[in-house]
């Protein structure tokens, strides 16, 4: 075999085994995310209004909602956060603030960095136990039946976010 081929089939083998592991990981990272129906998720938003998944997906007929689980200490939260708030002003989304402190300190944060979209926090992590998230961000798209169609763990663009809620409300 010339030295040609050899590179080839060497970049190749490099590709195959890159995708293994990204496989690998992202397997990993979603292993206690919960599928099927989605559990519960009620509380009162930053603002005072109460706030139910259930209740919003019955109001917004045929439409997915974005559910989103991110953190203000997350880095990777942060590239996401403008995606985010530009996808709750189209879609219906709800987003849980993960073990980022008390309310004041995630209002401070969103206020901060101009952000406008509702958010339960969650102090103790406890939605984030119920839907088994473990790393942030973490984004499930549910759809108007109320049952998850999509979840992703870690960066995802707006593009994909949306073609996701797309595809689970039709």
């Amino acid at each position: 075999m010339n030295e040609r081929k050899r590179r080839w089939l060497r970049r190749g083998i490099e590709l195959v085994l890159f995708l293994v592991l990204i496989v690998a990981i992202r397997t990993w990272q979603q292993r206690d995310v919960v599928s099927g129906p989605a559990p519960p998720l009620t509380g009162i938003l930053l603002d005072g209004t109460p706030y139910s998944l259930t209740e919003q997906l019955a109001e917004r007929r045929g439409e997915a909602v974005l559910v989103h689980f991110w953190a203000t200490w997350c880095p990777v939260c942060a590239l996401e956060e403008r995606s985010i708030d530009a996808i709750a002003e189209t879609h219906p989304v709800i987003t849980v603030a993960m073990q980022s402190g008390e309310v004041a300190e995630v209002t401070a944060h969103l206020m901060e960095n101009g952000l406008d979209f509702p958010v339960l926090n969650d102090p103790e992590g406890h939605h984030a136990s119920r839907w088994g998230v473990r790393a942030v961000p973490t984004s499930f798209v549910v759809a108007p039946d109320g049952v998850i169609r999509f979840t992703e763990v870690g960066y995802t663009t707006g593009i994909g976010l949306r073609v996701r809620l797309w595809l689970a409300g039709r």
